[in-house]
This record gives structure tokens, sequence and C-alpha cells, in this order.
């Protein structure tokens, strides 16, 4: 079913080729790049951003196994890797030509249970292992168990092992940082020698990518959210270039006096005569409710106008006072990186939320000059 929403996420693929050209200049030729496309895409498209990049870059992530089945459903044949199975989606993962991460002995052993009695074979597997994050991975003791058990068997092999920096951004941990790294180069160097093949290694993330290239380059670095424009960083992002555009119109304009009121729970109390502009995206569209009264803003005709009263499921409302324009007209709800940085420090946030909390029935299109 064609989509009709007249609120539009605009995808610059000019911007990405820019952004992956501008992470790859930081990186040595011969570096393979693994580009993140979980969360659709941060929020945005992942099957047409993935098939868009398929021959640019050498693998591709996802959170879930559905993530990856709904990239090759849609043609894509590049590796791709499912950070966080689940043992009830292993034989999907196999059917579907995905590649698993191995995070506890518990899950490996699932796996080559699976495998076994479905007698499967040559079956690559990730290992991520724990140096800090304390979120998923093995640790370091776990290495003489994981030995055991993928040298006992030859269906399933390991194609590379990671880890996940926990503050690759923020400097004043970069003590911590680099004991992460040699921590994992400590556990490469008894894991691998132990094994049947030689699995390549990755650890860094954009600003990973940004700050540690020296330092953790390896064999390859995993893209995230650099790709979609945002460094972590004011000088990085400066950089780049804005990939989502957020548009809606205005559905029409209001005027109301002194007094009188606005939305649900009569949030917005007009202190003089007052013109509205309601518009076509709400919560359920992913603007949070913590836009309202006065939080956030969009622009028309390149002029701010705040959101008032509260976030509605499917609206909002915005004061267009003094700002020309007419019902129809567009309007930005996100306009570039720092209006998106600006509407994530008001509300106590970070881009990623703003960006993945968009919708799936915003409708998305892509732009490529």
């Amino acid at each position: 079913m064609e989509n009709s929403h007249v609120t539009t996420l605009e995808i610059d693929l000019n911007a990405i080729d820019f952004n992956l050209n501008y992470f790859k200049s930081k990186l040595k030729k011969s570096t393979k790049v693994l580009v993140v496309v979980k969360a659709f895409g941060y929020g945005s498209d992942a099957q047409n951003i993935a098939k868009y990049l398929e021959p640019k870059v050498d693998c591709f992530a996802v959170a879930y196994t559905d993530e990856g089945i709904a990239l090759r459903n849609a043609g894509v044949k590049t590796p791709i890797l499912v950070l966080h199975p689940q043992k009830s989606n292993i034989l999907k993962i196999i059917e579907y030509n995905l590649e698993a991460n191995m995070y506890s002995v518990g899950i490996l052993k699932s796996l080559l249970e699976i495998v076994n009695a479905e007698k499967l074979g040559h079956i690559p597997i990730h290992l991520k292992f724990n140096t800090g994050l304390n979120r998923l991975g093995f640790n370091k003791k776990d290495i003489s168990e994981i030995v055991t058990l993928i040298n006992n068997q030859d269906e399933v092999y390991i194609k590379s092992i990671f880890s996940h920096i926990a503050a690759s951004e923020d400097l004043n941990e970069r003590a911590f940082t680099i004991q992460q790294i040699n921590d994992f180069k400590a556990i490469a160097d008894e894991l691998i020698p132990q094994l049947k093949n030689v699995p390549f290694k990755h650890m860094l993330n954009t600003s990973g990518i940004i700050n540690y290239a020296e330092e953790a380059q390896f064999e390859m670095v995993r893209l995230g959210i650099g790709l979609y424009g945002f460094g972590n960083d004011k000088n990085e992002t400066s950089k780049l270039k804005n990939v989502l555009t957020l548009k809606s119109v205005i559905s029409q304009i209001h005027t109301i006096e002194k007094g009188e009121s606005l939305g649900y729970n009569r949030s917005y109390i007009a202190t003089s005569t007052t013109k509205t502009a309601t518009i076509p995206i709400g919560h359920a569209d992913g603007i949070s409710r913590q836009f309202g009264k006065g939080v956030g803003f969009v622009y028309i005709n390149n002029q701010k106008a705040p959101i008032i009263g509260n976030v509605c499921m499917d609206v909002i409302m915005v004061n267009i006072t003094g700002i020309p324009c007419h019902e129809g007209d567009e309007v930005i709800i996100y306009k570039d990186q720092q209006h998106i940085e600006d509407l994530s420090k008001s509300t106590n946030t970070i881009p990623y939320e703003l960006l993945t909390a968009i919708s799936q029935r915003v409708k998305r299109v892509l732009k490529k000059c």
C-alpha cells in the first residue's frame, strides 16, 4: 500500500556518500567497513540505504534477526551480522544466511546443538568480548571453554572477534578506553593462536574511528551514527553532511484571542492575540511530548515557530505569530544536525533517540542529485 502521509523524511544519499568517504579517509585502504543499519537505519530506511551502500562497504550489522531478514528480503546479499541473536532465532539466522554474534557460553552451546542436530555445516559466527561496557560479551576467562567447544567440531568457524568501547567520544575517559583496547588485544593474543583459523578483529564505532584509529583500527571498523551525519562531537559533526530532513505542511491556521486556550488540558493560554498552525505530526510519529509547551520548535519560511500546548498523538500546534505563511506551506520539523542537537539537549537526550523514534508511518523519500 502506498504511503500517502504528507509528513516525509527526506534521506540525502549524496550526504551518505560524503559521510562514508569522510570516515574512510581516516582509515587504511585495507580496513573493512561495516555499516550499522539497526533500528531501521537509525530511524531512516535500512533496506534502501543498505541496497545503495552494498557495493561500497563490506558488511552490515543489525540488532535483531528480523532486521536482517528484512534486508535479505529486500535483496541485500552482503554479509549481515546479527548483534543480539536469541536461541529461538538461530535456525532463522542460518536459513537467511545471516551471521550470529555469540556473546556467552550459553548461546554458543545452543547454536552448536542446533547446528549438529540439523546436520548443518560451515556456519560463520562472531565472538563478542566484554572489555568494560558490561552489556553483552564473553569474558577472558571463557577462552578455554570457547576453544574446546569450537575445536571439537567442524560445522562452525569463528569469522571475527570484537568488542565495544564504552566511552569512545569522551576523551576524559581516554585511559579507560586504552585499557579496553589493551584488554581486547590480550584476549585476541590468547585466543587466536588456539583456533583452527584466523578471525579478523574489530572494535571501533563512529567515535572510535575519530579518536582511536591509530590504536585500534584492526581489520574492520563499525560505522553507525556517523554515516547519518553525527560525529558525537561538535567539530566532527560540522565536517559531516546532513542526511535526514523531516518535513510536513500546515494543515490549518487559527487565530486565538487573549485568554483562549489551545490543545489538550488547555495547556496553552494565549496572553495576547496569537496565530497558530496545526501540523500533521505527533508523538505517534516520534515527536516526544517533551517538545510541547514551548520546548521544541520547527522552521516555517526559515523562521522558528515554537511548539505550544501539548504534543498530540497525530498533530502539533505551533505559534506562527509574525511569520508570513499559509495553509499548505512547508514545515521543517528536523532541519539539520544542529536543529536535532538543540532539540536533544532541550529534552536531556541524544540525537540517536530522536532519529530512531521517527515512526514508520512517516513517508521516506530518497534524494540523490
